[in-house]
């Protein structure tokens, strides 16, 4: 009897072994059907990281600018973004593009850190580039660093960005304010100390 039972356990792990294996995934790596479709769709797509950004070597920055080297910043969706430019006889090098804060899951996080914004930056002399997909605000915040490092370069139009940048959390503007106050008040205190002498 013992020899049946263990006879029929056999049997009965063989079929179950069998029929567990028809139960795997068809894809390698994947645990579902829709993530094989999912992982095959990418390997398809074009990757929006691949375009390459067409530079004219002849371009220079619009206005007069000094040679140097600038760091401008912007504010990203996390944190604030800076932007290194090289200028050298009225021609733009990124040097670098950074990112404090901003997490992987940020759509611009991969274009600073893979160099597209440089590109872009190079390519187009300056600040007017496009969005990038899913990067609105990271692109808003790389343009607002490069107009900041143009404007210490001196290139005109660019010093509201600039003071936007550089009083982005309110303390320079404040500083600002309060030195221009001080001086109307001490100003004031002059005239009325004159007028009753």
């Amino acid at each position: 009897m013992n020899g049946v039972k263990t006879t029929a356990a056999l049997g009965c792990a063989t079929v179950l072994a069998f029929g567990l294996a028809g139960c795997g995934a068809s894809f390698e790596g994947s645990g579902s059907k829709d993530a094989a479709s999912a992982e095959q769709l990418a390997l398809r797509a074009d990757d929006p990281w691949a375009a390459e950004v067409a530079e004219d070597p002849s371009a220079r920055v619009a206005g007069d600018v000094r040679d140097g080297v600038y760091t401008g910043r912007g504010r990203g969706m996390e944190g604030w973004i800076t932007v290194t430019l090289l200028i050298d006889d009225g021609r733009l090098t990124c040097l670098e593009t950074a990112q404090d804060g901003e997490s992987q899951s940020r759509g611009g996080y991969e274009a600073i850190r893979d160099g597209v914004y440089a590109q872009m930056i190079e390519a187009a002399q300056g600040p007017d580039i496009d969005a990038v997909a899913g990067a609105t605000i990271t692109t808003a915040g790389v343009k607002q660093a490069v107009e900041d490092a143009l404007a210490q370069a001196g290139a005109e139009n660019m010093t509201d960005a600039a003071g936007d940048a550089a009083g982005a959390d309110g303390a320079a503007g404040a500083d600002a304010a309060t030195a221009d106050t001080a001086a109307t008040d001490g100003a004031t205190a002059e005239k009325e100390a004159e007028s009753h002498e």
